[in-house]
């Protein structure tokens, strides 16, 4: 016999049957994006911020994310095609001036490299025919070929040590070497175990003439063959910029928290620095800064001999990506 009850839940389950199926929308999956980045404040806040603030996700972007002890490493990854990206300092540009890959644009403005010397020498001049460790290719090269000049030497004159930026603490602390060619947050290490170490030379030395712009670059075929790819890589960097200058002191937090690094030191790199907005950033664009920057790195590179005929700016560095993300 049936209810009213039965009555009203075989009416419902027959007209549930009938009613068209609705599936939801597929999410989009993400895509990965492989990047190179170097373990300090400058280069690794932007990757904190934007996994804090999920900014990958606003893109459809999953990051799979490989620290570096330099930009050279990086550059030779993307030749090898393991990275997408990278972020390298002003001591590799060299690198893209020669084809092996593509500016994208300026990250920051840095003054942490140093010259370093053991307590007995008193100036650049004082290093002549002395060991000195440096990381080759880097800003820690390019500080000391320049403090070098400056004095009225060349790198010919003193006993160049290449090794890697960890092994420069280790070897400096440990009075294997005279001298190198270095930057913080490594110094930092360095002088609880060399408290009377000097610093002969400073990229304030040499600013505003030249500035020591750390950069993002890509792998050239990454961009001919994926445009919007670096675009949208790109955006992330921009909007993470932006919340790095409006929330510094929450950055270095966070940065300290990514890289498992000192509180104290990472909070010195990060207020030594000038920090750039994205506006800022189109601003040196648009006006051609950027490009200018670039082409007066390429005049360096060949007075140091690191290479004979750079490609100019143009053909390593578009404007037009940058200011379309």
């Amino acid at each position: 016999m049936l209810t009213r009850r039965s009555l009203l839940t075989t009416a419902a389950a027959l007209t549930a049957a009938t009613l068209p199926i609705i599936a939801k929308p597929a999410r989009a999956a993400s895509k990965t994006i492989r990047i190179g980045y170097l373990s300090d404040f400058p280069n690794s806040s932007l990757f904190a911020i934007a996994n804090d603030q999920k900014l990958w996700q606003a893109e459809g972007l999953e990051p799979d994310l490989k620290v570096f002890t330099n930009g050279p490493i990086q550059i030779q990854a993307m030749g090898a095609g393991s990275l997408d990206f990278g972020t390298i300092g002003p001591g590799a540009l060299w690198l893209p001036a020669s084809g092996h890959a593509r500016v994208l644009g300026v990250n920051d403005i840095g003054f942490s490299d140093r010259v370093i010397a053991q307590a007995a020498f008193a100036s650049i001049a004082d290093l002549k025919g002395k060991k000195v460790g440096v990381p080759q290719g880097t800003s820690g090269d390019m500080i000391l070929r320049m403090a070098l000049g400056k004095a009225g030497l060349s790198i010919q004159d003193v006993q160049v040590v290449p090794m890697d930026p960890s092994t420069v603490v280790a070897a400096f602390s440990s009075k294997q070497i005279d001298a190198a060619g270095i930057w913080y947050p490594l110094i930092d290490a360095i002088k609880p175990r060399v408290p009377d170490m000097k610093e002969l030379a400073s990229n304030k030395d040499f600013y505003p003439d030249t500035s020591f712009i750390n950069t993002f670059v890509a792998r050239n075929e990454t961009i001919e063959r994926d445009p919007d790819l670096a675009k949208s890589f790109l955006k992330v960097i921009k909007k993470a910029m932006d919340y790095r200058v409006a929330n510094l002191d929450h950055s270095i937090e966070l940065t300290v928290a990514f890289t498992q690094s000192p509180p104290d030191a990472t909070a010195k790199v990060a207020k030594s620095r000038k920090l750039l907005t994205s506006a800022e950033l189109n601003k040196f664009t648009e006006d051609g800064s950027v490009t200018k920057w670039l082409g007066e790195f390429n005049k360096m590179f060949v007075d140091f001999g690191t290479i004979k005929d750079p490609l100019p700016p143009e053909k390593y560095f578009d404007p037009k990506l940058f200011l379309s993300a």
